[in-house]
């Protein structure tokens, strides 16, 4: 990863919360970052405080709902910068109506999955041919340690009495394409790697977090600046490995 020219981050979600702290460290460590934000009012609001900081960053505008977003989105930072370096996939919601098998809304339990896996599944397959012309491309899915099965399974685990069927089987699956995308593109020599932030104060959980967003970033960060050597298909929050 030796190059004068600034590496290219996209962040998707990164108006807000842990995507904005994100960009952020990752702008601090000298990449050229875009913001990718639904509303880009939001985005360019977030991106001039960014800017007041003396940060390079500039704004995409993504919405996981809206392939012709993906797509415009892919073909601006083709024209602009003709590559992207990394891709930190953090854009994530959830439902009031979520809650456990027995009582979720299908309906919420749909929402989730289009915006937490199907829509991060089709921005990745957009980007991927930009990352592609990198020399060095690194993914990171934002999951959670409510995606773990094994967590999940353990009634002696923190996460075993937060059953929420549609968020955290979205985030499993989120783990499973980091693994078969990992396998996919090692030859490619990109790094594909799930970041659990912990429990982190934000909107999405009320502020209830008992993390600031600058520790919730850390997993992400980390990944997102791997060396050639890191690794690849492995789930990881700011300690360490986590089981899938």
């Amino acid at each position: 990863m030796t190059s004068s020219a600034p590496r290219i981050a996209l962040v998707t979600g990164a108006n807000k919360g842990i995507g904005l702290e994100i960009a952020r460290q990752l702008a601090r460590s000298g990449l050229r970052v875009l913001l990718g934000a639904r509303q880009v009012a939001l985005g360019e609001a977030a991106a001039l405080l960014l800017k007041d900081e003396g940060l390079e960053v500039g704004v995409v505008h993504l919405d996981l709902g809206r392939a012709d977003t993906l797509r415009a989105a892919a073909e601006s930072i083709h024209r602009a910068h003709g590559r992207l370096d990394v891709l930190v996939n953090n854009a994530g919601i959830t439902d009031p109506a979520d809650g456990p098998p027995t009582q979720a809304s299908m309906t919420a339990v749909r929402r989730i999955f289009d915006t937490n896996f199907f829509g991060t599944f089709e921005a990745t397959q957009a980007m991927l041919p930009l990352l592609r012309k990198s020399s060095a491309g690194r993914i990171v899915n934002v999951s959670s340690g409510l995606g773990s099965i094994a967590l999940n399974a353990d009634p002696n685990s923190l996460f075993a009495s937060y059953r929420l069927a549609g968020y955290n089987t979205s985030k499993t699956a989120l783990n499973m394409l980091t693994v078969q995308l990992a396998a996919e593109l090692a030859d490619a020599g990109i790094k594909v790697n799930a970041a659990d932030p912990g429990y982190t104060a934000t909107d999405l959980n009320g502020h209830r977090g008992t993390q600031t967003v600058a520790e919730g970033a850390v997993a992400a960060v980390r990944l997102a600046l791997l060396p050639d050597d890191g690794p690849s298909g492995g789930f990881f929050n700011a300690a360490g490995p986590q089981p899938w």
